[in-house]
């Protein structure tokens, strides 16, 4: 065997390690670049960030203001409960999502294991109340009444309780001073969403993931006055989450106070009654329907007349906003947005629409004069008026032959405003109208403010209707194609009646005008529109927009933004149709629809002014409404499938007015037992430390950063 000597690699052997110094060279290069990037290109950038791995924040919630009546009474505040809260994030990361924690937990809270797991789940399209609303990484309230006796349970015993913490917070309190609830008017508040955090990062008031804000009523419309701003503590830790120092501190800003004109004595009052009215009117036999009156929803409002300020505003049915606090059940939940309940969260001063009846006729006859129909004219109020074969009814079918428009008010001739509006339509061109008709009726509407807001300061306000023409082409182009599919000719009365309206639905028919003028139709008003308008017939025709916001203080007292009654118009009259409308609605209160209701009333000394109105709604039994003024306030009440207007919301009126002027049933004024003889114009008293002076109480409420108890 001969030796082969070595002459050094083969050529493949070579190749293969200059492959592998390539790729070495390559990572070496890459990584070298790599390290250039990090430290180098964006090094700040990066130290910046590794800074902040290491300082954690607290969060300390802002106190929120409080919501006080006009004499400083509290009607949303806090106080300091013992809440129990679940870090969601925390149970996350257990292998059964903290099941068997909760499980504990609700055997110490004394609640079902179920209720507890429901209150940590996140709500989606397809989750049912009760759910978190708010951010999942924030503390998940579990329950806000948990006794010391719990709260020490959980406390000592944390390895049982991973992820659950039980601390005094402060948590909203709805305090009905006297039982005025004023649910409608408050509203309520709930958790914060990410939409909402996003969407407010470059606001003046930006959110944080522990912030409640307001959902409803003045919690909402001054939510960003309320919250006030939470405060932030930075602390240096080390990789082991040890504190190590703090970096720095931002102390919560209070929220400021919000000072109403409502008046918790006259709120109580006004529910009260509401509430009182509705009941006895479903011990009335509708003899219509031969069935009693179901009365399911109603509404009032107390307004100051010289300042649209409103005094009180109740909405029936009605909730405890409470249930709201610290997450709402799902059995709350269910019973305040049901069919069943009527749902109770609608504020019906403001968002109920129906027709007015006869309180519409104000406009109808300041209308009739601005067209050229004299005020004292004569005009035949008949039993019944005839447009062909069509027959309109006087109410009752009464009728009283020639009288004035005044005494058509009076007593609440229907006839009479058929006829004028009726001529009004004709001299419009009838079914062949001009090009531009007068439309005198449907114009004096919109200038009283119909058919709009009225600019109330809470949110969602609807803008009742005016069928006008432009309203009338509206809603045939939006429903020609079902009428025309299911109308025919020589169908049965619903089919006819489709028919009819798919050929001619966007005219403006005789009937439609006739039965506008007495507020019938398709004419659509809130209470609260109408509280405007009869509070301006008091005041000299001044439109205000209705405000509760009396002023905005700061949480030390040093600073009262007062909120100043606006007006968005004038009554389209002059002062002589003005006095003479006035005199008329005196007399229908004491000779006229609404005289019975205002027997013994001091007439001399509290002059009253009123209208009735019965509205008929099909399908449905009638509308009660009942308008009033004096030369101090305003007081609107409707009543749906209430019946009359004097007869379910006359008493209630009635007694709210003599709890005001403190009139007694023989008439007599006793001052001492007047709620508010007069509007009151002044703020409660407010010291230099942000306390505000109760009245009449006399002893100060604490309003400001901790639970607002009397002194």
């Amino acid at each position: 065997m001969s030796n082969i000597p070595e002459t050094g690699r083969t050529p493949r052997v070579t190749t293969r390690l200059v492959a592998i110094q390539i790729i070495v060279f390559s990572l070496l290069l890459t990584l070298g670049g790599r390290l250039w990037y990090l430290q180098i290109r964006n090094g700040d950038e990066y130290t910046a960030e590794a800074a902040n791995n290491h300082v954690q924040q607290v969060v300390h919630p802002a106190v929120r203001g409080s919501i006080l009546d006009a004499r400083g009474v509290p009607l949303a505040d806090n106080e300091t409960r013992l809440v129990v809260s679940a870090s969601r994030t925390e149970l996350m990361k257990m292998k059964d999502n903290g099941k068997a924690v909760l499980t504990r937990l609700a055997g110490v809270l004394n609640m079902k294991p179920k209720d507890v797991l429901d209150k940590v789940r996140l709500c989606d399209a397809k989750t049912p109340q009760p759910c978190w609303n708010g951010s999942p990484y924030q503390p998940i309230p579990i329950t806000d009444e948990a006794s010391p006796k719990q709260a020490l349970q959980i406390r000592e015993r944390e390895e049982d309780f991973p992820g659950i913490s039980a601390e005094p917070t402060a948590v909203r309190r709805y305090a009905s001073p006297g039982d005025a609830n004023a649910a409608q008017v408050l509203g309520y508040l709930s958790p914060v969403t990410d939409e909402e955090i996003k969407k407010a990062e470059d606001s003046r008031s930006p959110l944080l993931r522990s912030d409640q804000v307001g959902r409803n009523g003045l919690e909402r419309q001054y939510d960003d006055e309320l919250r006030g701003k939470a405060g932030v503590t930075r602390y240096e830790v080390d990789n082991l989450g040890r504190v190590i120092g703090q970096a720095e501190s931002q102390r919560a800003q209070p929220g400021a106070n919000v000072v109403t004109s409502i008046d918790a004595r006259v709120q109580a009052v006004a529910e009260k009654e509401l509430d009182q009215a509705m009941k006895d009117a479903r011990k009335e036999m509708d003899r219509n329907t031969g069935r009693r009156y179901e009365a399911d929803a109603g509404a009032v409002v107390v307004m100051e007349a010289k300042t649209g300020r409103v005094v009180a505003m109740a909405s029936n049915p009605t909730y405890d906003p409470n249930a709201w606090v610290g997450g709402i059940s799902g059995k709350d939940y269910k019973k305040l947005t049901g069919k069943k309940s009527n749902y109770p969260l609608l504020n019906r001063a403001i968002q109920g629409q129906a027709a007015p009846g006869s309180i519409f006729k104000v406009v109808s006859s300041t209308a009739a004069v601005n067209a050229g129909y004299p005020f004292d004219g004569s005009y035949n109020c008949s039993s019944s008026f005839n447009i062909g074969s069509q027959v309109f009814k006087n109410f009752e079918s009464k009728g009283y032959g020639p009288i004035s428009l005044g005494r058509a008010l009076e007593v609440s001739c229907d006839t009479v405003f058929y006829d004028l509006a009726y001529k009004q339509w004709q001299k419009d061109g009838g079914n062949k109208p001009k090009k531009h008709p007068a439309d005198w009726f449907y114009k004096t509407a919109h200038q009283f403010g119909l058919g709009k807001e009225t600019g109330v300061d809470l949110p969602n306000e609807v803008t009742g209707r005016i069928p006008d023409r432009q309203w009338k082409k509206n809603y045939w182009k939006a429903n020609k194609n079902a009428w025309c599919k299911y109308g025919k000719k020589d169908g049965d009365y619903g089919q006819r009646i489709a028919y009819e309206n798919c050929l001619e639905g966007m005219k403006m028919r005789a009937g439609d005008s006739v039965n506008y003028s007495i507020g019938q139709g398709d004419t659509l008003v809130t209470p609260i529109q109408m509280a405007t308008i009869y509070a301006a017939l008091s005041n000299g025709g001044t439109l205000y927009d209705p405000t509760i916001g009396k002023a905005i203080v700061s949480a030390d007292g040093k600073k009262v933004k007062e909120i100043r009654p606006k007006s968005h118009g004038k009554l389209p009259m002059t002062r002589q149709t003005l006095s003479k409308i006035d005199k008329a609605l005196a007399g229908v209160a004491t000779r006229g629809t609404a005289a019975w209701r205002f027997g013994g009333w001091p007439q001399d000394k509290i002059p009253m002014h009123a209208k009735t109105g019965t509205a008929e709604v099909y399908g449905k039994q009638t509308t009660s409404w009942f308008a009033t003024y004096t030369k101090d306030y305003a007081i609107v009440m409707t009543i749906s499938q209430g019946g009359t207007g004097s007869g379910a919301s006359g008493p209630a009126v009635r007694n709210i007015y003599n709890a005001l002027y403190g009139v007694d049933a023989k008439g007599n004024i006793d001052n001492k037992k007047a709620l508010l003889p007069k509007p009151q114009a002044k703020l409660p008293k407010i010291d230099s430390d942000g306390t505000i002076e109760a009245q009449p109480l006399g002893k100060p409420i604490q309003v400001v950063g901790r639970r607002e108890t009397q002194q």
